[in-house]
């Protein structure tokens, strides 16, 4: 292979956006579209990070603020403010969901020999969200692992419902009817 198409074979894409005023990268790969945001529907009892659900095409997605999920103020809405709609994979299910963002950058060629691993400190959020940092002329931009973020139980509990309900039933314990708690002695 020459020069030229190994260099190409060790770049990834990256989509760059703004959420609480910090640069973010997520894979392009991920990406199924960009929306502007017009509001969403509340989910009531939802955990604040929960936005809320958006119609896309008469399927209703829940949208993640992730400017909350990374411990800022909730994402305040101008003419930028846009959802990322991501395609997903958890445990065995594939989960369209969208993320809030402040607004969205551009696509931009990161070759793998600047990212680093992701830190243990320093970056303002947890590393187990991270897959590393982009150096980006002379700075660095967080990538997220868009499946670690999306993942957890708080979340999930909120935009499945249905799936949460079932795992409670499971966990209930049968109570014994009222013949096999006291049986009767012959």
């Amino acid at each position: 292979m020459d020069q030229e198409a190994q260099e190409s074979v060790h770049h990834e894409q990256y989509l760059t956006f703004r959420s609480a005023g910090e640069d973010y990268a997520i894979g392009i790969l991920q990406v199924k579209e960009i929306i502007p945001y017009d509001g969403s529907t509340k989910v009531p009892m939802a955990p604040e990070v929960v936005s809320g659900l958006i119609n896309l095409r008469g399927k209703a997605v829940p949208v993640i603020d992730l400017a909350i999920k990374f411990g800022a103020k909730k994402t305040t809405s101008t003419n930028r403010t846009c959802v990322v709609i991501v395609d997903l994979v958890l445990g065995n299910e594939e989960i369209v969901m969208g993320i809030l963002t402040d607004s969205v950058r551009n696509v931009i060629d990161i070759p793998a020999a600047e990212i680093d691993d992701a830190p243990n400190f320093g970056t303002g959020i947890a590393s187990r969200y991270l897959k590393g940092l982009a150096k980006i002329n002379d700075a660095f931009i967080p990538i997220i692992d868009v499946e670690t973020v999306m993942a957890p139980e708080d979340i999930l509990a909120s935009v499945l419902p249905q799936e949460h309900e079932e795992e409670e039933e499971e966990e209930k314990e049968e109570v014994p009817s009222e013949d096999e708690a006291y049986p009767s002695e012959l």
